[in-house]
């Protein structure tokens, strides 16, 4: 992975600032919630997209009064 040329350190609370050409390049706003996990020996952090919310499926997602929902859990509704 090249590295980005930016360098934060970790603040005696454990936050670090995430720039702000990285949050516009993922369409990552203000107050908008982050996905952090680790891969490997890195720490990942993603914009935070949530799923179905019964089993957390992404695929073929269907609002319902503000929820979340697949289309295999509305078949098995």
């Amino acid at each position: 992975m090249p590295a980005s040329g930016i360098v934060r350190k970790i603040d005696e609370l454990g936050r670090v600032v995430i720039p702000i050409e990285l949050r516009k390049s993922l369409d990552i706003g203000k107050r908008e919630a982050v996905e952090m996990y680790l891969e490997n020996d890195s720490i990942k952090i993603k914009k935070y997209e949530p799923g179905c919310c019964f089993c957390g499926s992404k695929e073929k997602t269907y609002m319902f009064k503000g929820n979340k929902i697949c289309s295999s859990c509305i078949d098995n509704l």
